[in-house]
């Protein structure tokens, strides 16, 4: 598998910092090639512009502000977001990420007539998150976990229709310890390591020239 990991933590001594380190090595362990966007070491901007949106729906221009970033998910055929859940979703870098780079006639069709949002990304065939939550499970189950739900639903919906998925959490970071955070770390090496080396894939329809 080609796993593209997305990381967004602005603290580089955070313990989602070595989340992400520990998501790489043990994908890398397991035989995947990996490539690593750490937004926030990239600067990445996840403003819109008001030229970038005016061109959101003009197919082939609107590639150009985030080709790099598209080459990466044509390139990828597994992708796994790490970051902290703040207020019940995404870090706005990560969001922004997702609005900017998740562009229609690339990585998915506009719907026409009664027909539905049509997925591009079908040949990526594993999709997970490992996120760090605040609050307890009970209350994030409450609110609805969007964060979660945007990821294993939403774009979960542009994959593989067959494509493997996992989550893993860990709930009441600011109270958690030593202990909790080796535990987390535990489940999510268990995790990746139970990823198959082939994933379900399609062949690339993405066009970016």
């Amino acid at each position: 598998m080609r796993a593209l990991v997305v990381h967004a933590h602005p603290v580089a001594e955070s313990f989602n910092r070595s989340l992400n380190r520990h998501v790489c090595e043990t994908l890398e362990a397991c035989g995947h090639e990996v490539r690593n966007l750490d937004l926030y070491a990239m600067d990445f901007a996840p403003v819109m512009s008001t030229a970038e949106r005016l061109g959101y729906h003009d197919e082939g221009t609107n590639i150009a502000p985030v080709r790099e970033h598209l080459e990466h998910l044509a390139w990828c055929t597994g992708l796994v977001f790490v970051y902290p859940t703040w207020w019940y979703a995404q870090p706005a870098i990560l969001k922004g990420w997702l609005d900017r780079v998740l562009i229609p006639h690339v990585t998915f069709s506009m719907p026409v007539g009664n027909r539905p949002v049509q997925p591009r990304l079908q040949h990526i065939g594993c999709i997970g998150g490992v996120s760090t939550y605040g609050a307890p499970w009970l209350w994030t189950r409450w609110v609805g976990d969007p964060g979660r739900r945007i990821i294993m639903r939403g774009i979960r919906a542009l994959v593989h229709p067959r494509a493997k998925s996992f989550w893993a959490a860990h709930y009441q970071m600011d109270s958690s310890t030593p202990e909790s955070r080796r535990a987390f770390m535990a489940e999510v090496e268990k995790k990746l390591r139970a990823l198959p080396l082939e994933v379900p894939s399609q062949p690339v329809r993405m066009q970016l020239d």
